[in-house]
């Protein structure tokens, strides 16, 4: 019943990758304007999940965290230039790498999400109806400005829907796998939350910053920042209402 529970919890969750789904069928210069608030929206919410979510949690193990969290930073710098060489050429590139990193940095992190799922389950049925109920509320705006990221570094609206459902899928891998192991689960945990949060805020800063940062017009930068701002916010929110 517990395995259940978990399958359907982390399941449910996943799909909340599709929410992306109401922009088929756009007009495409409707959908570039909608885009670039959703890429200024996921900014703050990765700057908002990686501090004020993911690097907090993992201090539980203490000063090692901020070890972890700078070999995500690097980690994520090397990947990048990894895929700059393999899929860049004459500095054009088909595809933004920054999309393939966002999908590692979202794996990593709906992978945890399954385990928290997983672990709260295993300990009481309604301590897991509880922490599912919060992941998926916390869920619905990263996932959007996930989609949005993906669009905006060059995907299709539907090859970015493909790829966001099976970055979402690690949260059924973490859950499955943590009712198995759970006796390790906090071994693996907080160097992941670290790890990811390093992540986050190398996409945010380094990648997605400096691309709003070239446009620069009045109102354009007014939107930004509000959508910026409306991240972090909400990041925020779920952090005083559901805390850790």
């Amino acid at each position: 019943m517990t395995l259940f529970l978990i399958i359907t919890a982390t399941s449910v969750i996943s799909l909340i990758s599709l929410i992306g789904i109401i922009f088929l069928g756009r007009d495409e210069k409707k959908l570039q304007k909608i885009i670039f608030i959703l890429v200024s929206f996921a900014t703050g919410a990765l700057i908002g999940g990686g501090l004020l979510h993911l690097l907090p949690e993992s201090l539980a193990m203490g000063k090692m965290a901020f070890f972890f969290f700078i070999i995500g930073i690097i980690s994520f710098f090397i990947v990048e230039k990894f895929l700059y060489w393999r899929h860049c050429h004459k500095e054009i590139c088909p595809i933004h790498t920054f999309t393939y990193l966002n999908l590692i940095g979202d794996g990593v992190h709906n992978f945890i999400d399954g385990v928290v799922i997983a672990a709260s389950f295993v300990v009481d049925l309604r301590l897991g109806l509880t922490t599912s109920l919060a992941v998926a509320l916390h869920e619905i705006p990263q996932e959007l400005g996930d989609f949005g990221i993906l669009v905006y570094g060059g995907f299709s609206v539907k090859k970015a829907l493909t790829y966001n459902l099976l970055s979402a899928a690690t949260c059924i891998l973490g859950g499955i796998g943590t009712y198995f192991i759970s006796s390790f689960t906090n071994i693996l945990k907080f160097p992941l939350l670290a790890f990811a949060a390093g992540g986050f805020i190398y996409i945010a800063l380094v990648d997605l910053l400096p691309e709003l940062r070239a446009k620069s017009g009045l109102k354009e930068s007014i939107l930004q920042l509000l959508f910026i701002l409306l991240g972090i916010g909400l990041m925020l929110g779920f952090k005083l209402i559901f805390p850790e």
